[in-house]
């Protein structure tokens, strides 16, 4: 199913940018999955927020009003057939201390709350509080969990977790509050990586159980 049209608000951002504003993260995803698409002609790079998008461009070869028009034109899309490639795929093995809470709340068994985890393609919508730390979006119906009541001092790294909608991978140890409910080798984050994040806005990734 394609996504509805949205109309953004789209203002400049400097001489080189546009910044374009929608009513939901949906819309986001959406679009950006479309500027994916389009591949619009002078464009350097997008950067996803919660409820925007940053354009950039070079203006060797697009100006802010032929971007502005391009931009008009954009069809959002599914962002999980927005892509020529793969799923990235994140083996995970299911032993998080929040694992049995999760349950409690949502009703789910463990057996339950993992395939509801694994039988669905994620979406990194934007990236954030971390290096590495990306805010993923999923294609069933979100949990809606809500953060822990006591925020940990020291999350592991590569622990998976989920709060609200989203789910992620604390990419190093570092604070947080959301529900732990496995863990994974794969370094979300790596400075001899190019880029460093493994999970930009815009990319799409599978977990499965590391036992499968």
């Amino acid at each position: 199913m394609t996504p509805d049209a949205v109309t953004p608000d789209v203002r400049p951002a400097g001489g080189t940018a546009l910044l374009v504003t929608f009513g939901s993260l949906a819309e986001v995803v959406a679009f950006r999955a479309g500027i994916t698409a389009a591949v619009l002609p002078g464009v350097t790079e997008v950067v996803s927020g919660a409820r925007t998008l940053l354009v950039r461009f070079d203006p060797a070869r697009t100006d802010a009003g032929r971007l502005r028009a391009d931009l008009a034109r954009v069809e959002p899309a599914d962002a999980e057939r927005a892509g020529d490639t793969d799923p990235l795929v994140i083996p995970v093995t299911y032993d998080g201390d929040d694992l049995d809470a999760v349950g409690a709340i949502t009703g789910m068994t463990r057996d339950e709350l993992v395939a509801w985890h694994t039988d669905q393609v994620w979406t990194s919508a934007f990236c954030g509080f971390a290096p590495g730390f990306s805010y993923l979006t999923g294609t069933s119906p979100a949990l809606d969990l809500p953060r822990r009541d006591t925020a940990r001092t020291a999350v592991p790294s590569g622990a998976v977790a989920l709060a609200g909608e989203f789910s992620a991978v604390y990419p190093r140890v570092s604070p947080g509050g959301w529900q732990l409910i496995g863990r994974t080798d794969v370094p979300m984050w790596s400075v001899d990586r190019d880029p460093p994040a493994l999970a930009p806005a815009g990319t799409r990734i599978r977990f499965v159980r590391a036992d499968s």
